[in-house]
Formats: structure tokens, C-alpha cells, sequence
């Protein structure tokens, strides 16, 4: 059992570092900051992060470095870090933390369709794992959606005792701003955040192929950053020229960039990245919609945010969904052949018409713990005896 409890346990942490990350990115966008420098700082301090992380922990790991890891590595950088940080922070410009991570729970969706697509997923609706996947995913849809187009009444909760006023005359500074972009601006920043998710769910599936030839999270994810900080700059470049933008002080935009550079990408990426190898891209993408949850705390303890009654449906409704999804997931690995019960000879028959479907999901969900070292596939089978 303690095994099992690692990356659950995890992805949990990862959600409370992305949380964070929200509020201090929209702190430093309100203040005036360039987006596309914002982003081009993570990377590179991500990378500074994780490189002596990787190179202390994967020195010995045999996994060899080839051009076609690294033409693996830079695609995925174009997807996971630079096409989806743009896209999501400039868009976050236009429209609030909560209605950004209500958009982005749309993720697991996208990363189950494009997964069961590609035949990395197995979805056999007449059995209840698959029944609770599809369920699942769509009550975490669902719920994360009442958020941001219901809001019904405040909540009466106690003052918060950390309420920062900093955040609140910043919030307030670039108040007129937002006001002047109007609905329209809103709209374009919401389609910019659905397009991040695209993205995204694009990189989980990419990672996972990558992981099958090469078993090292860390060092993958520290030059994927080197890429994205190049990449990003670039871009910073061609928008804005001024170096001006690049100045920091001891404010919001060195803390900004410190916190999501070390916590946003350098642990968040190289976690994920090792939870996509043992449990799989599906998982992975369903902690998303923690997200929102711990984002509507934050913004209540420490911007002095109301909490409506429909963001409360809503969390609730996503909790149950993640829990489904979850249970139905544990229970494939567990039993990944076949169902029990009245599931078992319709899960036979897909398997007898399906085959190399259930393989590749067996391959992308079975990497062994030990992912300091290069995966056999060979080794692979042992792993239903230690759930």
C-alpha cells in the first residue's frame, strides 16, 4: 500500500504548488508584466532547478540521450511548455484565476478521447471500470462548467485571518484595464485557455510514447525547459523588443517567477512526468480539477474571494468524478485482462478484436517503480502481483 500511495499522493501536492502558481502569476500580469517574459523566466529557472537533480539522481540510469530523444523532447516542448504557457497566460489576462481552472478541467476529457483515440486507453463501457471512467470524466466536466456560468448565492464564511491586501490593490490597479476589454476580451481569453488544454493533453500523450523509450522524468523535463526558455524568448523578442521587460526587482515578478519557475515547472513537470510513466497520461490529466478546488481556497483565504454556492456544487461534483475515475482506473490495473462479473465476456471479446489496444495501454501504464533505470519490457509482466 505505501507504494500505491506515492503518486496519488503526488499529484495532490503538484495541484496545491499549481494553485499558487495562479494566484502569483495573475499578481504579476496585473502589475504589468509581460506574459511571454513571465513564461521565458519559468523555464530557465526551471531548468537551473532540475538540471542538478537529474544529473545527481539519472547519471547511472543507462538511458542514453539519441537525436531522436531529443527531436522527441523539443516537440513536446512545444506543446507542453511553450504553446500551452502562452496560450494559458495570455489568456489569463483577459479573465480571472477560478474561470481559467474551470476551463482547464476540461483536460481530462481531451486527454481521454485523444488517448482512447490512439488506442493508449481502454474504455470498455460494459464493464464498470470503463463505465466509471466515462462517468467520472463527465461529472468532473460537468461540475468544473457550474463554476464559472452559475454562481448563485455568497456563502456566509468567516473572515479569512491571512487576508493579503497586497494582492487586493493589485487586483484593483488593473481593474479598468480588464473593464475596458469587455466581453469580447473575455471570450478571447477563455478560447486561448481551452487552446493551453488542447496543448496539454497533447504533451501527456507525447510523454507517455517518449516514456517508453526513455526512462528518465528528470532529465527529459530539464531540457525540455532549456527549449521552452529559448523558445519563449524568441517569441518575448518578436513581440516586444524593449529589454526593459526583462527588468526585475525585489517584487511580485521576481516572486512570481521564482515560485512557478521552481514549483509550477521544475518539480511540477519532472512529478508529472514520473507519474505519467507508472500510472499513465489518464490519471495524470484527472487531478486537474483539484485545481479549482484549491484555487477558490487560496483566493478566499488569501485575496478575500467569495465563495458562491455553485462553486461549492461544483467542487463537490468534481471530487466524486476524480474519485470515479480513479476507482475505475485502479480496478484496470489491478485486473488489467479482463472484469469481473457480468463485464467479463464482453471485455473477452473486445480483447479478441482489440488486442494491440490493450497492450499499448498495458505498456503505457505498467512502467515499472524503479524509473532510474532504463524500462525493459520484458520486466513488465511481474506488475500485476504488486498492486
Amino acid at each position: 500500500m505505501g507504494k500505491d500511495c506515492v503518486p496519488p499522493v503526488a499529484m495532490v501536492l503538484v495541484q496545491l504548488g499549481f494553485a499558487g502558481m495562479n494566484v502569483v502569476s495573475k499578481l504579476a500580469l496585473d502589475a504589468g508584466m509581460s506574459p511571454y517574459v513571465l513564461i521565458a523566466y519559468r523555464n530557465l529557472i526551471a531548468a537551473a532547478f532540475i538540471a542538478p537533480v537529474a544529473y545527481l539522481l539519472e547519471r547511472r540510469s543507462g538511458a542514453t540521450v539519441t537525436k531522436k530523444v531529443l527531436l522527441q523532447i523539443f516537440v513536446s516542448s512545444i506543446f507542453g511548455a511553450t504553446l500551452n504557457q502562452v496560450l494559458y497566460f495570455v489568456g489569463l489576462k483577459s479573465t480571472t484565476p477560478t474561470v481559467a481552472c474551470a476551463l482547464t478541467n476540461t483536460l481530462p476529457a481531451l486527454t481521454f478521447v485523444m488517448a482512447a483515440a490512439l488506442k493508449m486507453e481502454t474504455v470498455r463501457p460494459g464493464t464498470p471500470a470503463g463505465q466509471a471512467k466515462l462517468v467520472g470524466t463527465a461529472v468532473c466536466v460537468g461540475g468544473s462548467m457550474i463554476i464559472p456560468f452559475y454562481k448563485g448565492p455568497v456563502l456566509r464564511l468567516w473572515a479569512s485571518p491571512i487576508h493579503w491586501s497586497f494582492a487586493e490593490h493589485t487586483s484593483s490597479a488593473s481593474a479598468p484595464a480588464a473593464a475596458a476589454g469587455g466581453h469580447s476580451g473575455a471570450v478571447a481569453g477563455d478560447v486561448l485557455i481551452i487552446g493551453s488544454c488542447v496543448a496539454w493533453a497533447v504533451w501527456f500523450i507525447l510523454q507517455s510514447r517518449m516514456a517508453e523509450g526513455f526512462s528518465a522524468p528528470y532529465t527529459s523535463t530539464a531540457i525540455m525547459c532549456v527549449m521552452a526558455g529559448a523558445q519563449c524568448a524568441g517569441v518575448s523578442a518578436a513581440m516586444d523588443r524593449s529589454l526593459a521587460v526583462w527588468k526585475l526587482g525585489f517584487d511580485i515578478r521576481l516572486y512570481s517567477v521564482l515560485y512557478i519557475g521552481i514549483v509550477g515547472s521544475g518539480i511540477g513537470f519532472a512529478v508529472m512526468s514520473w507519474c505519467i510513466q507508472v500510472r499513465g497520461p489518464l490519471y495524470v490529466s484527472m487531478f486537474s480539477p483539484l485545481l479549482l478546488v484549491v484555487v477558490a481556497i487560496v483566493g478566499w483565504a488569501i485575496l478575500g474571494e467569495k465563495i458562491h454556492v455553485g462553486s461549492a456544487i461544483g467542487s463537490a461534483l468534481i471530487v466524486a468524478g476524480l474519485y470515479m475515475v480513479l476507482w475505475g482506473k485502479g480496478r484496470e490495473m489491478d485486473k488489467p485482462g479482463l472484469d469481473n462479473d457480468k463485464g467479463d465476456e464482453e471485455a473477452a471479446v473486445g480483447l479478441a478484436f482489440n488486442g494491440k489496444a490493450a497492450v499499448a495501454s498495458n505498456r503505457v501504464e505498467a512502467v515499472s517503480l524503479p524509473v532510474f533505470s532504463a524500462t525493459n519490457p520484458k520486466q513488465e509482466a511481474p506488475r500485476n502481483g504488486s498492486n
